[in-house]
Formats: C-alpha cells, sequence, structure tokens
C-alpha cells in the first residue's frame, strides 16, 4: 500500500480551493433556507466523499468513486434539505437549490480530465438519486415528487450540469488543441514514409508494383473459374481508366470510359459486381459472351476493377461471382498501396525534377549568359591587330553559346512530362521535335496509339527513356536523321529510337552511363531494353513493354511496325 500511495499525483491547490469554497457557499445556503444546524451534516458528508477526488485525483478508480459518492449525496441531501426548507415557505421544494449548486464540482472535474462518459454517468446517477430522494421524502405537503418547486429546480440544475459538462468538455479540447506543437509537414511526410518502407519491405515478395499484383490476382482468378480473357484496370484521371495486366489469346480493346453505357462503368459506379452477356470490349467480333466484372473497393474508395470473359452462356452463375469477390477483397488493399506508392513516388520524383530545373534555369543558365555578353563585350573592344586573341575569344563564345543551348534543351527536358490528355506519343513526338529542330536533326515519326492509357508511372518511365535515347542520339551519334517509332497498345507498349550516326561500339545495356540509366528505368516497369545496330550505320534503342499478341500470358502486346 505505500508504494502504491507514493505513485499518486500530488493533488492540484486549485482544485482543493475550488472544493472547499464550493462546500463553504452550499453550506451557507442550507443554513439560511433550513435554519437547522442539524442539515450541514450533508455538507460534513460530502466533505469525505470528495476526500479520494482531491488526494488520487487521477487514480483509476478512487477518483471516480469518490465523485460518484459525492452526486448520490447531492441528490440525497437534496430531498432532506428540501423538506426542512418547506416550513413557511410559499413554494414547497425550493430548497433543494441551496445544495444542488455541488452538483457542478464532481462533473467539472470529469470533463477536464474528459471523462465525458463518466461525467454522462454521473448526470444519470445524478437524476435517479433525485428522483428516489423526492419518492421517499416527505413534508406537510406529501413526497418531495409531488412538489412542483422541487421538480422545478431538479429539472434546472440538471439541465444546468448537463450545459456545465459539454461547455468545461469544450473548453479542454480548445486548450489541449492550442497546446499541442502541430506537426511540421515534412516531418509527419517522413514519418510515413518511413512507416511505408518498413512495411514494404515486410510484404510477401516485397513489391508495390501494381502491375506484379494485377497479373498474380488474374492468375488466381482463372484457377477458379474460366475466363478466356480477363484483365485489371485502374483510373488514370480525365474519366478514364487504365490497362494494369491482362491475359487472352488475342488483343483485347476494353471499353476504359465511365461515361459509357457498360457494365465496367456500372459497377466502379456502384461498387457492386456486375454480370453481363455481352462483351465489355470495343473489338469484340460478337457472338455468346459471359462478363463478369468485379470491382476493387478497399475501405470506401473503388480503386480499380477485374473484368472476366468467356465465351460461354452463364459462366458466372451467384456461387463463382461470391468465390471471385473473397478472391478481390484482399487484392483490392494490396493494388491501393501499390497505387498510392507511384503516385508518392512520382510526385517526389516530379518535385525534383521540377527543382532541379528553376536551380539551373536561376543559377548556373544565367551566369553562362553573363560570361557570353562578357565575351562579346572583350571583343567589341579588342583592336583589330589582336586577330589570334580575337580568334581564340570567337571559339570561346561558340562553346558557351553551345553549353547554353544544352542546358536550354536540358531544362526542358526536366520540365516535359505526359499530358493527361495529350497521351504518350504526343509527348515523346514534341521533344523529338524540339530537340532535332535545335541539332538540325530531321525527325521521322511513326505514332501507332490506342485510346486506352498506361499507368501514369509507367508513360512517365517510358517518357525519359525516350528522351535518354534522343539525347544520346543527338550528342554521340554524329546522326542527320532520327527515327522515332511508338506503338501504344496497354498494356503493351514498344518505343523505339534509331539513327543513322556512326553507332556505338558496346551494345551492352552496362556499357554507358546513359544506356544503363535507360535499362534501369525499364526494369523499374518490368519492361526489357533492345540496343542493336541499325542497317546501313547507326544504333536502334527500343523499349518493350509486354509480351507477344498470341501468347497465353498474362501481360498481352501487339507487335509494332518498323517506319520511316
Amino acid at each position: 500500500m505505500p508504494a502504491s500511495t507514493s505513485g499518486l499525483p500530488r493533488p492540484h491547490p486549485l482544485a482543493a480551493a475550488a472544493r472547499v469554497v464550493m462546500l463553504a457557499l452550499v453550506a451557507v445556503l442550507t443554513l439560511i433556507a433550513t435554519r437547522e444546524p442539524g442539515q450541514l451534516r450533508w455538507v460534513a458528508l460530502l466533505a469525505v466523499a470528495g476526500i479520494p477526488a482531491v488526494v488520487a485525483p487521477r487514480h483509476r478508480v478512487l477518483a471516480p468513486l469518490g465523485r460518484f459518492a459525492e452526486v448520490v449525496l447531492v441528490g440525497l441531501a437534496a430531498g432532506q434539505v428540501a423538506a426542512a426548507a418547506n416550513i413557511g415557505t410559499p413554494m414547497p421544494g425550493v430548497g433543494a437549490s441551496a445544495i444542488l449548486p455541488y452538483l457542478a464540482v464532481p462533473l467539472t472535474v470529469a470533463a477536464l480530465q474528459r471523462r465525458i462518459r463518466e461525467g454522462i454517468w454521473l448526470i444519470v446517477a445524478a437524476a435517479l438519486t433525485l428522483l428516489v430522494s423526492g419518492v421517499f421524502t416527505a413534508s406537510d405537503g406529501g413526497p418531495q415528487i409531488g412538489q412542483v418547486g422541487y421538480l422545478t429546480v431538479a429539472a434546472q440544475w440538471m439541465i444546468l450540469a448537463a450545459l456545465g459538462l459539454f461547455a468545461a468538455g469544450s473548453l479542454q479540447r480548445i486548450i489541449q488543441a492550442r497546446g499541442e506543437p502541430r506537426p511540421q509537414p515534412y516531418t509527419e511526410a517522413t514519418r510515413l514514409l518511413t512507416q511505408l518502407r518498413s512495411v514494404a519491405r515486410q510484404l510477401p515478395g516485397a513489391t508495390l508494383d501494381p502491375g506484379s499484383i494485377s497479373e498474380h490476382l488474374i492468375e488466381e482468378l482463372r484457377g477458379v473459374t474460366r475466363a478466356d480473357r480477363a484483365a485489371v484496370l485502374s483510373a488514370s484521371g480525365g474519366g478514364r481508366l487504365v490497362v494494369l495486366a491482362q491475359a487472352g489469346v488475342d488483343r483485347v480493346d476494353w471499353e476504359t470510359t465511365l461515361d459509357a453505357d457498360s457494365a465496367i462503368a456500372d459497377a466502379w459506379a456502384s461498387q457492386q459486381p456486375q454480370t453481363a452477356h455481352r462483351s465489355q470490349a470495343r473489338s469484340h467480333s460478337g457472338g455468346e459472351v459471359s462478363a463478369l466484372v468485379v470491382p476493387l473497393v478497399a475501405g470506401v474508395r473503388t480503386v480499380g476493377l477485374v473484368t472476366l470473359e468467356a465465351d460461354i452462356a452463364g459462366a458466372y452463375p451467384p456461387p463463382v461471382v461470391a468465390q471471385v469477390t473473397g478472391l478481390t477483397r484482399p487484392a483490392a488493399l494490396r493494388l491501393e498501396a501499390a497505387l498510392l506508392f507511384d503516385e508518392v513516388r512520382s510526385l517526389a520524383t516530379n518535385e525534383e525534377r521540377q527543382r532541379l530545373a528553376r536551380e539551373i534555369h536561376d543559377g548556373v543558365a544565367q551566369e553562362l549568359v553573363m560570361v557570353g555578353y562578357g565575351i562579346d563585350n572583350a571583343l567589341a573592344s579588342l583592336p583589330e591587330e589582336a586577330k589570334e586573341t580575337g580568334e581564340e575569344l570567337r571559339t570561346l563564345r561558340g562553346e558557351v553559346t553551345r553549353v547554353i543551348t544544352e542546358l536550354r534543351l536540358s531544362l526542358f527536358e526536366l520540365r516535359s512530362e505526359v499530358d493527361r490528355h495529350g497521351g504518350l506519343a504526343a509527348a515523346i513526338a514534341e521533344y523529338a521535335r524540339t530537340v532535332g529542330a535545335s541539332a538540325g536533326l530531321r525527325v521521322h515519326y511513326t505514332l501507332d496509339e490506342s485510346t486506352a492509357r498506361l499507368p501514369a508511372a509507367t508513360e512517365a518511365e517510358l517518357l525519359r527513356i525516350a528522351q535518354e535515347a534522343i539525347t544520346n542520339a543527338r550528342k554521340h551519334a554524329g546522326a542527320s536523321n532520327l527515327w522515332v517509332t511508338c506503338a501504344i497498345d496497354p498494356p503493351f507498349a514498344q518505343i523505339e529510337v534509331s539513327d543513322d550516326g556512326q553507332g556505338i561500339a558496346d551494345q551492352r545495356p552496362d556499357g554507358r552511363y546513359g544506356l544503363a540509366i535507360m535499362a534501369e528505368r525499364a526494369e523499374r516497369i518490368r519492361g526489357r531494353l533492345e540496343i542493336s545496330p541499325r542497317h546501313p550505320s547507326g544504333t536502334t534503342v527500343a523499349v518493350v513493354l509486354g509480351t507477344s499478341p498470341r501468347r497465353d500470358n498474362v501481360r498481352d502486346s501487339v507487335t509494332a511496325s518498323e517506319g520511316e
């Protein structure tokens, strides 16, 4: 016992003083109302009941019991004091108002300690005690419960107690909210990202790749039901869906708009599985089809859809739908985590690229421009006989101009992004056009892009690979012509950049730094980088996402045709 009491918090002097003041006030009011010193016994009992709350205000058992005892004593005393004060009173029962103000003490303490639920129970206990006390305490006019004055005073103080509890609780929350330091955005972001990294390392397969998760889900579903064609789709913004993974012998042009009259749009809007007797693909030639579209819902948000189709009727009865839904529920959470991770990584990458672009533009680029102006001034003031010095300055001025041009192209590359409405092929073509114009290259395009879109993170990586390939051809190949081929049919994509320059001696992806970067980017999106000589001269760099269209694989593709 001594050990336990020594661990109790010390009583606050203000709390003890407030109780003493309230006890004195109640004692004076009781004497005035009853003129009987014997009624002060209730004040003495309240002082004793308040001892645990003063000595151990935070104790989990003693403090609540003390407050409960105070409330019960106030209720019992109200009936007795009211009966004693009825003599010569025009409205019997109002004498209870002499003792009822003490209700504010236990209720306010409970509210300030954020024990709102306890405060509610204290109010209920007070109301019940007042009721019992009114029934069993009688005066000349009968039981107190039948006195209008008693009921009025009891109701008044119960309402005041409830309002006081609410006000004290609100004040405590405001004070605590102002006193707590607000977490800094970057501190909070660091904490969350650190947690995400730790969780990601513990995931099965340590993967947060939406494509891998989608492929695995399709494989699971095809193990429990027939699916001649299957796909996992996710939102990309602009009211369209992107194909994360798909399976089937032939290429499928899935319906990716959310405003179309389709089971895909209905499943997305209703968050309920939808069955249909027609294909959900725009490219389907017709025939008997059963389609099942199951939304991937994480919490209250739809993060994707699973579409299954079989070339038979009645392939997806309710038991099969229930079995498929049982597999998609846990997959929805995994896919949401992967998509959020992709979004965070893309935001961080884009922010860093924009920061670098600003620093280059405002720093070294401006300084180089000033160096160029200085060289121009030196040339203008140079004597005519200093021809050799003038030639060296002009050579230096040309080199500065070249470096400034390189910086401007680097800025353009850093700021280039795939427009949500323009598409990947348009972004690559714009970059090739700008670079070709600045370097005197003749650019040839072959662009074949479907209406469906790749995931935003995948499009960003493919754009960077194409930019690096075009930059290498401009800077190192000594080429006159550049051929850019884009074949995009999600989830398949093939980007090819060819030049008629001098070629490269080492065609391994790790042979040069730029090629190594492209290989790393391709690996990140599970694509493959292919480097080959172009006949009669030059080099071809291609990145391919997906597999052959005629293989029954989870990732479907089409073969891109070369064109000059």
